[in-house]
């Protein structure tokens, strides 16, 4: 059966569940989400494009109230987790057969199943991330991972404990992705250098952009950016292989 015969019905019951029920004439099953994440990253352009990359994202998953703390005993035994969520900003986007990765300059075609893109069928997304600790003091389990790559808010649909002896596979081949991507020298202006910013902040926002977040096929050099960022509205140039941050400015409510 070709998958354009199946339907994806979406619908947002609170803020807390975020039910989706994948129907074709075959099978139909119901999933919802086990919790939300907290993210610094408030927008999708800077979210770093693989986890791991910036080590200073902190994020934190909230499980849903009915998930108490027996449902992670044992969990803080591990140093990574395996986080199964849903790519919610970009369902209403749709999905395609070929996709551009950034690796590849976003110019050649690569299968979506070959790639990472969000633009998936199912939208579903994983992310390996370290685990820092497990909360089990308040009214909802709270687990906090570093390296994250998620966006505020995202449901969160399954968590799997990394097991190095099952999934490392050091000598493995990665098709069209060779080694860690190049990183952007960080410089500051003098007067955004001064700006008053703890160590951590500081960090988050020079790993993000290190990453080098435009789009793989635009470089603009007189064009400044801006992202958005634990609360920060953050203006950066890029010239050649230096980003420079130009001003940091904390985000207006709306």
């Amino acid at each position: 059966m070709s998958y354009n015969k199946c339907r994806l019905l979406l619908t947002f019951k609170s803020s807390l569940h975020f039910y989706f029920v994948y129907t074709d004439c075959i099978m139909q099953h119901l999933i919802h989400s086990i919790g939300t994440v907290t993210s610094p990253y408030t927008q999708k352009f800077g979210i770093p494009r693989q986890p791991q990359l910036v080590p200073a994202a902190q994020i934190c998953i909230t499980l849903n109230p009915e998930f108490s703390a027996d449902c992670v005993r044992g969990l803080d035994g591990f140093d990574y987790i395996w986080v199964q969520f849903l790519f919610h900003d970009a369902v209403n986007e749709g999905w395609a057969e070929m996709v551009r990765p950034p690796r590849l300059g976003g110019k050649k075609k690569m299968g979506v199943f070959a790639t990472r893109s969000p633009h998936r069928p199912n939208h579903m997304g994983l992310s390996l991330l370290p685990l820092l600790r497990v909360d089990n003091s308040g009214n909802r389990v709270q687990i906090w991972c570093s390296g994250g790559d998620l966006l505020d808010g995202t449901p969160v649909l399954d968590i799997k404990p990394y097991i190095p002896f099952v999934e490392a596979k050091p000598n493995a081949r990665a098709g069209f992705v060779s080694g860690e991507p190049e990183k952007l020298t960080i410089a500051w202006q003098p007067a955004t250098e001064s700006a008053n910013l703890s160590t951590a902040l500081r960090d988050l926002i020079e790993q993000s952009i290190a990453q080098d977040p435009r789009p793989a096929y635009q470089d603009v050099p007189e064009r400044i950016y801006g992202m958005k960022i634990a609360g920060l509205d953050v203006k950066f140039q890029i010239v050649d292989n230096l980003a420079m941050v130009l001003d940091v400015q904390k985000v207006q409510a709306a």
